[in-house]
């Protein structure tokens, strides 16, 4: 059963083909889902709601971060769910947007010594899990998330991303 519509732009250079994105986030987002129906009881609606990726550049989610969070610098992702949801709660028909930007992905993932696709593999699942409610602005937000993210990565054959990090 197909448990997400997922929809994808591609809005700058550096990206992979469209194809290739489909397919990468077909796998880590359809991998995160099952594992929070599974692990987490996480319920779904009968019919997949949609999630939209944007992939973009910095200087467009510079500006989307300056309009809706305050923070005039770009980012490596942001999401925005399409309805309030609590971690547990049912999501609606549009779970919501992921905006990823290339250029600071590239960089943070060649700063942590990994692979460009494995740092948007972490970065796409971050941003799901802010669609389901879960956030980390407090330390046991955090270490919730940051558990979810690295069982749902070790999954997805990835080494846990936080290591010997305090949850931030």
């Amino acid at each position: 059963m197909t448990m997400l519509d997922i929809q994808i732009s591609i809005e700058a250079d550096g990206w992979a083909g469209e194809d290739a994105l489909l397919a990468l986030s077909e796998t880590v987002l359809g991998t995160a889902a099952s594992f929070l129906a599974r692990e987490e009881g996480q319920p779904f609606p009968d019919t997949p709601p949609e999630v939209s990726l944007l992939f973009t550049d910095d200087e467009t989610i510079r500006g989307i971060n300056a309009e809706w969070r305050d923070q005039d610098k770009p980012t490596n992702v942001l999401s925005f769910p399409g309805f309030p949801v609590v971690p547990g709660g049912k999501p609606g028909p549009m779970l919501g947007d992921i905006i990823l930007a290339q250029e600071t992905i590239a960089r943070e993932a060649a700063e942590l010594g990994k692979p460009f696709e494995a740092h948007l593999t972490h970065l796409l699942v971050h941003g799901f899990l802010h669609l389901f409610g879960y956030d980390h602005l407090e330390s046991d937000e955090a270490e919730r998330m940051e558990s979810l993210e690295t069982r749902i990565l070790a999954g997805l054959g990835l080494s846990d991303p936080y290591g010997d990090t305090d949850p931030v």
